[in-house]
């Protein structure tokens, strides 16, 4: 299999990021990141525990009765890089404000 770039591998973990994000509070499989971003599963369980090693994301291996997982993870955000892609969010939201309001009597 070919070696991906840096920088391309640097693009697949903000992907990872925005995905759960998007998905958050909620947490989501190894198998459903893989699918999501058409990608390798073993592939996004290394990229995953990269990001976990710098803090970015966090493994869940209960369920939620409490019971162990025998092979399955679940990932989920860090509240500090949840609140950052937050406040990113919502500065990204009030700079497109005046391009997604409509003017009076404007029509798309």
């Amino acid at each position: 299999m070919p070696r991906i770039s840096i920088s391309k591998e640097e693009k697949i973990k903000e992907a990872v990021l925005q995905l759960l994000f998007q998905e958050s509070p909620n947490s989501m499989f190894t198998y459903y990141i893989a699918q999501e971003l058409a990608r390798d599963e073993e592939y996004m369980k290394k990229i995953l525990e990269e990001l976990e090693l710098k803090k970015f994301v966090y493994s869940v291996n209960k369920n939620p009765k409490g019971v162990q997982y025998s092979r399955r993870k679940r990932w989920g955000l860090t509240p500090n890089v949840h609140e950052a892609y937050k406040k990113i969010s919502e500065e990204k939201a009030k700079l497109m404000a005046p391009f997604t309001e409509l003017k009076e009597g404007q029509k798309y």
